[in-house]
């Protein structure tokens, strides 16, 4: 399934903004000013099948939910990856900054995806602290009350408009670095960049 065929995608029976997926079938569907990049490198070796090149350091970051039902196709050592709750990387900075000064990154992309847990996190209040309690062996207050405290940190909204919001936000923070927000389709497994 391709998610820029496919009107009736739907997460949390709302309609995810299909308007701004970029599908990337060809190197010619690859924006412009990606080309020549290590995310055109991204794009290449993931959707398009780029035999691997070998890489001794990694020039690229990716930000992308800790989901486990992802994987990305590319070469080893190619990239450094930070994987948090719906890939937002607020609560990462100095990591992602270590990678830039110490690692020598000169891009990040940062990955989306549908069906993320991040998403609409007070609905999944009870089921959270239920588990807490018969997984972890917490009481229900502190159960609670984690969820309660953590809540606003890692509530992302809407995927797509999260990733946008969140690239805009590291390219003013670290302004030499290309920044690209991206989404990964579950269901054909395709990355996708995204419109702005």
């Amino acid at each position: 399934m391709n998610y820029a065929d496919k009107s009736e995608l739907r997460h949390n029976k709302n309609e995810l903004p299909l308007e701004h997926l970029i599908p990337v079938t060809s190197r010619d569907s690859i924006l412009e000013e990606y080309r020549g990049t290590p995310i055109e490198s991204l794009l290449g070796y993931h959707n398009l099948e780029y035999s691997f090149d070998k890489y001794k350091h990694a020039e690229l970051l990716i930000g992308m939910c800790m989901d486990y039902r992802k994987h990305l196709n590319i070469p080893d050592n190619f990239a450094y990856i930070l994987r948090t709750g719906g890939g937002n990387l607020r609560y990462s900075e100095f990591k992602l900054s270590y990678a830039i000064a110490i690692g020598g990154v000169k891009a990040i992309a940062l990955i989306g995806h549908d069906n993320c847990g991040m998403v609409n996190l007070m609905s999944k209040k009870e089921k959270f602290v239920q588990g807490l309690v018969e997984n972890a062996g917490w009481d229900l207050e502190r159960a609670e009350e984690h969820f309660t405290h953590f809540v606003p940190m890692f509530e992302i909204g809407n995927e797509v408009d999260f990733v946008i919001s969140e690239a805009k936000r590291l390219r003013l923070r670290y302004p030499k670095i290309l920044v690209v927000p991206m989404f990964y389709g579950m269901a054909d497994k395709q990355l996708y960049l995204l419109k702005e």
